[in-house]
């Protein structure tokens, strides 16, 4: 998935010493051809391997779920399979992870047919 720099130049302006919540849309591979996995099992695979960065932030997941239903909005738009709300102690935590040489963010996005992340304060 692509970085959008106007939305990373918005991040980089927040304020220093406030949280930064960060939603994860998600939409699953039916398989990773490369594995012949399910997206979601690579997700998985995906989210063991970025624990361990994880713990040399201040970050927390602090919501995980799927859509079940839309109560506003398109009946007719289907919904993504699952969604995480990431916590950041600050915007400057969530730009260390993104530093991070060894990062696994090909696994993440091996296991993805399409991603949204979403900044919010």
């Amino acid at each position: 998935m692509e970085i959008n720099k106007e939305g990373l130049a918005i991040l980089a302006t927040f304020d220093e010493n406030s949280p930064v919540f960060m939603m994860n849309y998600l939409n699953y591979k039916e398989r990773v051809s490369s594995t012949g996995k399910t997206g979601k099992e690579t997700y998985n695979k995906y989210m063991k391997a970025a624990f361990p960065f994880f713990q040399k932030i201040t970050a927390e997941i602090v919501f995980k779920g799927k859509p079940m239903a839309t109560i506003i909005g398109s009946s007719e738009e289907k919904l993504w399979d699952e969604v995480l709300i990431v916590k950041y102690a600050t915007k400057n935590e969530f730009f260390k992870l993104m530093e991070m040489k060894e990062y696994p963010s090909e696994l993440r996005a091996s296991a993805l047919s399409d991603s949204r992340l979403i900044f919010y304060k």
